[in-house]
């Protein structure tokens, strides 16, 4: 008999870059025990090609996401929500109150300014930091 996966929920504002790489990481590495989703609370529409260069790397595949708004997930009770940038966590909607809500801000990447090269490697850290800190937080409940 298996157990059900826990869902979480996470959200930022564009879903474009942070939430995007973090919902990837979450069902490529911890698929067995969680299913993530990713949304904004004001969706950019696409996924930033940057985020899914630096995903590509570590062999995560996140070039078929999509953008969605926080609004698509009021039927999805999460066992957890974890907002990755300020402005989502001040933004919260007001439906999700039951939910444990931790947030975990990380660095917007897209907003680095630079060449190529420099922007790639904000993406790199952001998504080596979440690899981290979030994959931990989740593994430890």
């Amino acid at each position: 008999m298996s157990k059900e996966k826990k869902q979480v929920l996470i959200l930022c504002t564009g879903n474009s870059c942070r939430s995007q790489m973090a919902e990837g990481l979450v069902n490529a590495y911890l698929g067995d025990e969680w299913k993530a989703f990713s949304a904004g609370t004001a969706p950019s529409g696409m996924v930033h090609p940057l985020a899914v260069r630096a995903m590509s790397e570590i062999d995560v595949d996140i070039s078929e996401g999509v953008t969605q708004s926080v609004d698509e997930f009021q039927e999805l009770s999460p066992d957890l929500v974890v907002t990755v940038c300020d402005s989502a966590a001040q933004n919260c909607p007001a439906w999700l109150g039951e939910e444990e809500v931790v947030h975990m801000p990380f660095d917007d990447p897209t907003k680095v300014l630079g060449n190529d090269a420099v922007r790639m490697d904000a993406c790199r850290q952001v998504r080596d930091l979440m690899q981290e800190k979030l994959l931990a937080s989740l593994q430890s409940r």
